[in-house]
């Protein structure tokens, strides 16, 4: 089953991070990433650029299309891992490697195959 890790956080708390804990923060998540990718369970993994450079799509009768994220939280999605697991406890337990050196919130979703687009040949 392929599994999400969304990585929720107060934006601007990451973003005054000095460079040394972020440059730990990322190094810690390397080791485990590292891990899942020699055991062939590593999806995409990606941070997302700030909230600032979000657009908005609401849907309606007349679509309006807004600058910004779509939803007003203290926590913003950050960034996102697919991985691979044979159970959902299993990607519980990656989420908690992954999150070790860090704050905020991680969501563990189950994903379901949509379309590989054009930019892979097969699926993750």
């Amino acid at each position: 089953m392929l599994y999400a890790i969304l990585c929720y956080n107060d934006e601007a708390a990451v973003e005054a991070w000095p460079k040394a804990k972020d440059d730990a923060v990322i190094a810690h998540r390397r080791q485990v990433t590292d891990r899942l990718a020699e055991a062939g369970k590593l999806g995409p993994v990606l941070r997302l650029m700030p909230t600032t450079a979000a657009t908005s799509l609401r849907h309606g009768p007349d679509p309006l299309v807004l600058d910004g994220p779509f939803a007003e939280t203290k926590e913003q999605l950050l960034g996102f891992y697919v991985i691979d697991c044979a159970s959902l406890e299993e990607a519980i337990e990656t989420a908690k490697q992954i999150g070790a050196s860090d704050t905020g919130t991680f969501e563990i979703r189950p994903l379901r195959y949509f379309s590989a687009g054009s930019l892979q040949k097969e699926p993750v």
